[in-house]
């Protein structure tokens, strides 16, 4: 009868072999494998939908993994509305000066000067070449004088999460978060003005709303990343200045790639 060591010894060797084979070896190649580039973990949304890496996070500056923001967002629907810009009442004593224009004339001039504006307009090739909300110092948004109401509730609930830190998948297991992604963030001002009720992924906000840009907001989405445009301001979370920098932002960036869509009516 043979010695059962070098038996043992033969399967112990066996068995190493193959585990060598299943930690980290790439199929097809010869000597030890390349540690691989670490991968971004899919997460499941609360509705079920698997969010992709966004391929522009890098320009976003995320926070180290498990750092999160120091407060939390309030609900969308608990957003203050707006400021709106309203000109100012007359004081007492600020009656008509002699000399002063008639109101047909200033009817008049509001049509010629309105007449004007739509023939810039046309020629202006982009669909943002509109009346802009203005960005103050602090980084929000103002919405212009005229917008409709709905504008307006995005434009604060933009606002309400402008500086959060940029979070892969927050905002999407609850609009309560305190950090969001490119479309946390979008879901969130638009939840803000009553368009949405749950958050969505990338993906399907380019196939959400009606195609082509809109008056006052248009969408641009892809698997990976979204943003989206308010009266001309562009809300996104790539390229902001640093971690807590405004989602606001008034530089162009491109738009190729991207779906364009607009929320009914807007």
């Amino acid at each position: 009868m043979r010695p059962a060591v070098p038996r043992l010894r033969l399967a112990a060797a066996l068995v190493a072999a193959l585990a060598a084979a299943g930690c980290g070896a790439q199929s097809g190649t010869d000597g030890p494998a390349k540690p691989s580039a670490p991968k971004v973990k899919p997460r499941a949304t609360a509705q079920g939908v698997v969010l992709t890496p966004d391929p522009e996070a890098k320009h976003a500056f995320p926070l180290p993994e498990g750092t999160r923001g120091a407060t939390k967002a309030p609900l969308p629907g608990d957003v203050p509305d707006a400021p709106t810009r309203k000109v100012p009442k007359s004081e007492p004593g600020s009656e008509i000066s002699p000399g002063a224009p008639s109101d047909a004339q200033i009817r008049r001039e509001l049509k010629e000067m309105n007449q004007a504006l739509k023939a810039f307009r046309r020629t202006q090739r982009s669909p943002l070449a509109r009346v802009r909300a203005r960005l103050t110092p602090g980084g929000r948004a103002e919405a212009p004088i005229g917008a409709p109401d709905v504008v307006s509730r995005i434009i604060a609930g933009g606002n309400a999460i402008a500086k959060y830190p940029y979070v892969w998948g927050g905002g999407h297991g609850s609009f309560v978060d305190s950090g969001y992604d490119c479309s946390g963030s979008v879901s969130y001002a638009l939840a803000a003005a009553g368009l949405l009720d749950t958050p969505m992924v990338s993906g399907q906000f380019a196939k959400w709303g009606a195609p082509g840009p809109g008056k006052w907001v248009t969408i641009y989405a892809n698997e990976g990343h979204m943003f989206m445009y308010v009266a001309g301001l562009r809300f996104d979370t790539s390229f902001r200045d640093g971690p807590f920098g405004s989602r606001w932002q008034t530089a162009p960036r491109s738009l190729a790639g991207f779906t364009v869509r607009h929320p009914p009516g807007l």
